[in-house]
């Protein structure tokens, strides 16, 4: 599955992926933010890659696609809510959660985590570790949909890091913007600064923005 996975996502290029729930439905402000996402991404250049699913997942699929962009989904196989939605252009299945991580992760150059649930959380934190610990590449992972991370971002400063269990720079692993063109706008800045630290330049976009995570 591995190997596959690899075939799969070999000629990608430019990607993000996104995380986010498969609960949302099309209503949803945060399938809207997400479909927005996905536009702002495509017409940016970026192959937009998603759990293939639905809620956030069928949200940045559907935008890339509107966008005339590519639309990439790595689906998951589930006995429950996990069904591929219809508007990527390529689609794998994958049976393991492990592999799909990974290969979610690898093809990206940035990670957009919109609201979600266990999985989300599963997802995100593995990827942040990896990064703090050395272990994959750092790449932008912006937080989208703050109004729902805010607790956990209180928790993440006040329980974590006011207990030492995490340090004041690891906090400089992700950043955060509920505005589509801004994500897309530090993405290409980190692009263009690949030859420097990835984390620094978030860093400074954090200060320079203001922004509260």
């Amino acid at each position: 599955e591995t190997l596959k996975g690899m075939e799969f996502l070999a000629e990608v290029g430019p990607a993000v992926t996104v995380f986010g729930s498969a609960r949302f439905p099309s209503r949803h402000p945060y399938y809207r933010l997400a479909r927005e996402t996905g536009v702002a991404f495509a017409r940016g250049g970026y192959t937009v890659i998603t759990g293939g699913g639905p809620g956030i997942m069928e949200a940045a699929n559907r935008g890339a696609k509107e966008a005339g962009g590519r639309s990439i989904g790595c689906n998951i196989t589930l006995p429950f809510e996990q069904k591929p939605n219809r508007y990527v252009d390529a689609f794998m299945e994958f049976k393991y959660f492990h592999v799909r991580k990974h290969m979610l992760r690898k093809a990206s150059s940035a990670i957009i985590l919109m609201p979600g649930g266990l999985g989300t959380l599963d997802e995100i934190f593995e990827a942040l570790t990896l990064m703090q610990t050395g272990k994959s590449e750092h790449v932008p992972v912006i937080v989208m949909g703050s109004e729902f991370w805010l607790h956990l971002r209180e928790f993440m400063l006040s329980g974590m890091l006011g207990h030492g269990t995490i340090s004041p720079e690891d906090l400089s692993l992700y950043t955060s913007t509920d505005d589509p063109a801004e994500a897309v706008k530090l993405v290409r800045s980190v692009a263009r600064a690949r030859r420097g630290s990835a984390r620094h330049v978030l860093r400074r976009h954090r200060v320079r923005k203001g922004l509260a995570v």
